[in-house]
């Protein structure tokens, strides 16, 4: 078999009616939303438009029915976001679920391919 063979693997939740919900794109964003405390420098990060992080964000919360920031405007220290604790712990399921998948698939990609572990 190919020895050059990897495994990638994402995870994309949708709606009923097939609108993407959640995937690894907005958990990056939310993690860096939590890192930089702001969803301007969140997006500025990953080389996103500030427009099209909020349409990420609305497109979730209208998926999953709840708000995932919660935000602060300017003012005399400046603006910021934060997740909600809905945000907070659907970002925690969506990471560990993706590790689960992700142990799972490594294990049966190298069974069905005969990768070695150091190539998954």
């Amino acid at each position: 078999m190919n020895e050059h063979l990897k495994l990638k693997l994402t995870v994309r939740l949708y709606s009923d009616d097939d609108e993407r919900g959640f995937g690894p794109g907005i958990a990056t964003l939310l993690h860096r939303v939590e890192e930089y405390r702001s969803l301007r420098a969140a997006a500025a990060s990953m080389a996103m438009a500030y427009s099209k992080a909020w349409r990420i964000v609305r497109t979730a919360e209208s998926v999953f029915g709840c708000k995932m920031l919660s935000s602060v405007t300017g003012g005399k220290n400046g603006g910021g976001a934060a997740l909600t604790e809905e945000a907070t712990a659907l970002l925690a399921a969506y990471d560990q679920y993706c590790a689960e998948v992700q142990g799972f698939a490594a294990e049966r990609f190298k069974y069905y391919f005969a990768v070695g572990p150091e190539e998954t």
